[in-house]
């Protein structure tokens, strides 16, 4: 159920939990998540050409409710095209509509170099005050810590990582079982309330009249197949809808840099919503 707060749009509590998992290739994303939900379900990669080349979602109960990681591309990478870039940003959009509860910056515990320093320069720059609500910062391969050193002092040691960490409200963890009670901790201290905005919103509202389009004549498909299809046709839908739209605008405005020229052409669009048949 939507409501506006503090002129913002938010969300009621739900007993489910969306996660969107950001970071350059080869940090360690797809391992996160395969350690977050206990088993292999995401393919790791041994080069630095990441296995993650397109947007993966995967839902699977954690603690007692569904939790859902959207394990991104390489957002940050620089060997991705403008076409490549807008369709897994489209496609990350749909996955974790009507919004994700909280968003993993994902960095690799290593002397960080000036491409990293640049990226995290980026996150700082690129992202809204809000965004920053709901981030959390964790750090992977914490045993290539030089011995006797925490992750605290290679923060204290790096002030680009040590402001991005205080602009996420001094949350970053080097263990996973530390980061799920801390994304809690968070998610409830936000109201319960996930991270959302009118397009965020309008891809959810698309989804479901897909989905009930889909349910009369869908014949035996379940659920979950009725939701996989309604997704791949509103990613088709929001696609066309965003031909004209550079990644850059397109991913400034999922992060709430207030594209207003986008959402304007979004909502022109939108009106074909209710057209269709």
């Amino acid at each position: 159920m939507f409501s506006i707060i503090d002129g913002h749009y938010s969300l009621s509590v739900s007993n489910s939990t969306r996660m969107v998992i950001l970071g350059k290739t080869g940090v360690g994303k797809s391992s996160l998540t395969n350690t977050i939900f206990g088993e292999q379900l995401v393919k790791i990669g041994h080069t630095l050409s990441s296995e993650t080349r397109s947007c993966q979602a995967v839902t699977k109960p954690v603690n007692g409710r569904d939790v859902t990681l959207i394990d991104s591309p390489g957002f940050f990478d620089t060997d991705r095209s403008e076409k490549e870039m807008k369709v897994e940003i489209v496609r990350c959009i749909t996955e974790c509509a009507p919004g994700p509860h909280a968003f993993l910056i994902v960095l690799k515990v290593e002397r960080f170099t000036e491409h990293e320093q640049a990226v995290i320069t980026k996150i700082k720059k690129m992202f809204s005050e809000e965004f920053f609500q709901y981030a959390t910062v964790l750090f992977t391969h914490g045993d290539q810590l030089p011995e006797g050193e925490t992750i605290e002092d290679c923060i204290k040691d790096n002030v680009p990582v040590r402001d991005l960490v205080a602009k996420c409200g001094g949350r970053c963890y080097v263990q996973v079982k530390e980061l799920l009670k801390t994304i809690d901790q968070m998610v409830e201290a936000n109201g319960g309330r996930c991270y959302t905005n009118e397009m965020l919103q309008a891809v959810q509202e698309r989804i479901i009249q897909e989905e009930q389009l889909i349910r009369q004549s869908s014949g035996n498909m379940s659920e979950g197949e009725i939701r996989e299809e309604a997704k791949n046709r509103t990613v088709q839908w929001l696609g066309i809808c965003l031909a004209a739209v550079t990644s850059v605008v397109l991913f400034g405005a999922f992060f709430g840099l207030g594209c207003f020229g986008l959402i304007t052409v979004f909502f022109t669009y939108n009106l074909i919503l209710f057209s269709v048949n």
